[in-house]
C-alpha cells in the first residue's frame, strides 16, 4: 500500500519539487498540499495522511511541526531554524504519541555522507571551519546543515587549548562560534545552497566542499525520510542517523 503524503508549503520552490518527485514514485500518494492560507490541522485529518512533509520557512516550522504531531501524523521537517529546546520538546511530544518521524537539516544525500566523512576527519584535524553559502532569500544564518556539522564535529574532536586572543576589527569577522567551531555565512543571489570545511593541520589543510546545483538534488533524501518515517518509533533529528 502507498504511503499517504501531504506536503505542506507545497506552492514554494521545494514544496513544488517534493511534490513532482513524490507523484513519480509508485510508493507514495500525494493526499493533500497545504499552503500558508490553509489549516494544516484540519487538512491532515481530512487527508488521513501518514506523513507530512514540511518546507515552509523557520518562522513557523515549530507550531507546523506541532501540528503534525498533534494530528497523528508523521512529520518529515526539511525547514532548517528549529532551535535546540525546541526540537528537544518535539521528540518528547513524538515519544509521547509514540510517533516517528525525522528532521532533517538538508536532505542532499552528499551533503549527509560529506558530515559523516567530517566525523572521521575532525580526530585528526581537530581544527576546522565551516563556510556556508546559500541564495540571499534563505532566512536563518548560519544555515541548519552548518549548524549539525558543528555540532556532530564539535562533539568528537579532542579539547583544544584555549586559542590566543584575538585583535577582530569587525564584528562578526570570524563568523559564527557553534561549540567552539567557526562557522561563516555568505548569502547572495545565484548560489543555491553550497558548504565546505576546512580542516587545518601541521603545514596542511584538507577541504571538502559539496554543491547543490539544483533543488532536485534534494528529493531522493525527502522520499527516503518518507519512507523510513514509516518504520520509526521516535523523532530522529539528522538524516545521517537513517543512512547505512
Amino acid at each position: 500500500m502507498a504511503i499517504r503524503v501531504l506536503v505542506n508549503g507545497a506552492l514554494g520552490h521545494m514544496g513544488q519539487e517534493v511534490v513532482r518527485a513524490l507523484q513519480a514514485n509508485a510508493k507514495f500518494d500525494v493526499v493533500g498540499t497545504c499552503g500558508r492560507s490553509d489549516d494544516l490541522s484540519a487538512a491532515i485529518q481530512h487527508s488521513q495522511a501518514d506523513v507530512v512533509v514540511d518546507f515552509t520557512n523557520a518562522h513557523v516550522v515549530f507550531d507546523n511541526s506541532k501540528k503534525i504531531l498533534a494530528a497523528g501524523a508523521r512529520p518529515v521537517i526539511g525547514t532548517s531554524g528549529l532551535l535546540p529546546p525546541q526540537i528537544e520538546e518535539l521528540k518528547n511530544m513524538a515519544k509521547a504519541q509514540n510517533l516517528g518521524g525525522i528532521i532533517a537539516p538538508n536532505c542532499s544525500l552528499g551533503a549527509i555522507l560529506m558530515m559523516k566523512y567530517a566525523t572521521q576527519w575532525i580526530k585528526y584535524f581537530p581544527e576546522a571551519e565551516i563556510v556556508e553559502l546559500h541564495h540571499n532569500e534563505k532566512l536563518d544564518a548560519p544555515s541548519g546543515t552548518a549548524l549539525r556539522t558543528a555540532q556532530i564535529m564539535s562533539a568528537l574532536r579532542e579539547k583544544q587549548p584555549a586559542s590566543r586572543p584575538e585583535r577582530v576589527l569587525a564584528a562578526g569577522a570570524r563568523g559564527a562560534d557553534v561549540d567552539g567551531i567557526h562557522v561563516h555565512s555568505v548569502r547572495l543571489p545565484g548560489l543555491v545552497a553550497h558548504q565546505e570545511i576546512i580542516f587545518g593541520g601541521a603545514d596542511e589543510t584538507l577541504t571538502v566542499r559539496h554543491d547543490s546545483l539544483n533543488r532536485r538534488c534534494f528529493m531522493p533524501g525527502v522520499l527516503l525520510a518518507c519512507e523510513k518515517a514509516m518504520g520509526l518509533k521516535e523523532l530522529v533529528y539528522g538524516l545521517e542517523n537513517i543512512i547505512d
